[in-house]
This record gives structure tokens, C-alpha cells and sequence, in this order.
């Protein structure tokens, strides 16, 4: 037989171990499991060549979940261009009968070529490696940016001579 005292301190041990099992029971179970964010790969195919006409600019795949656009001179270079501001990250718009580019959010503009030209945006948009895969389609690769402020643009990946 437990004296009353024998059973309010027993008793409060289990509501504190109980108090403590529902605090840090949940965050015991989530550690269990692996923390892995599914994304989607950073390198994707973007079709031939020929599907972009020279001195266009392609919004496939700007609402995608790569966001870029593939825009192509008139003497045939590709170029991507990632499509997010580079002042406070909304995605821009396209005008082609400006031939620009301009964020709704805050105003800044840029050109053609991605150069910011008006508004907040303090560098231009950036680039992304872009390359042709084996099987003769364009190969873009997020993860490799090219920066216009640091004379990168000119580097082997940023454009492609097609």
C-alpha cells in the first residue's frame, strides 16, 4: 500500500516524464528522418537549336521550375538569362515590342542583353551556363551563373555560337 505522500511524488514524476515526452518527443521522431528537399535538378534540356529563331527571346521556361529565358542574337549566339531580378528577386516581364525586360515589382529595366538600364536593380541580370548536350539539344545549367559585373559574360559556357 502507497502512503499518500508515496503517490503525489510518484505521480508527479510520470506527469513530468509525460510533459517531457510530449516536448521533445515529436522533434525525437522528426530527427529520425532525413532532411532532403526534393527539387528539381538544376541542368534540364531546352530543345534544338532550330526551335529558337535568331534575335528572339523564348519565355518557355520562365514559369517553369528552372526560370529562364533563351534568348537568341540575330548572328545566332544563345544566351540564358535567369529570371529574377536582381534587386529584390521578383520575376520580370518580357516586353518584345520594347525589346526589354522590367520588373513589376519596384520598376527596373534591362535590356536585350539582361543590362540593367532604370530603376533599383543594382547589377544586371545574371546568366547561366549554357551548352549543347550529346543528343544536339541546348543544355542549361542553373547551378553555373556568369555575373556581367565581375567580365564574366565573355567566359566559355555563358553564350553559345551556334
Amino acid at each position: 500500500m502507497l502512503s499518500r505522500r508515496q503517490f503525489f511524488q510518484s505521480s508527479g514524476w510520470a506527469i513530468f516524464t509525460a510533459a517531457l515526452g510530449f516536448a521533445f518527443g515529436p522533434g525525437l521522431v522528426r530527427y529520425l528522418y532525413p532532411r532532403v528537399l526534393f527539387e528539381p535538378s538544376s541542368v534540364f534540356k531546352a530543345g534544338f537549336p532550330a526551335e529558337y529563331p535568331p534575335g528572339t527571346v523564348s519565355e518557355r521556361w520562365k514559369k517553369t521550375p528552372y526560370g529562364v529565358w533563351i534568348a537568341r542574337k540575330e548572328d545566332g549566339e544563345f544566351y540564358a538569362l535567369l529570371a529574377i531580378c536582381t534587386h529584390l528577386g521578383c520575376t520580370p516581364r518580357w516586353f518584345g515590342a520594347e525589346n526589354k525586360f522590367k520588373c513589376p515589382c519596384h520598376g527596373s529595366g534591362f535590356d536585350r542583353e539582361g543590362i540593367n538600364y532604370e530603376g533599383p536593380a543594382p547589377r544586371p541580370l545574371e546568366r547561366v551556363k549554357i551548352s549543347l548536350a550529346e543528343d544536339g539539344q541546348l543544355l542549361i545549367d542553373k547551378s553555373i551563373k556568369f555575373l556581367y559585373e565581375k567580365d564574366q559574360w565573355d567566359n566559355p559556357g555563358a553564350s553559345l555560337k551556334a
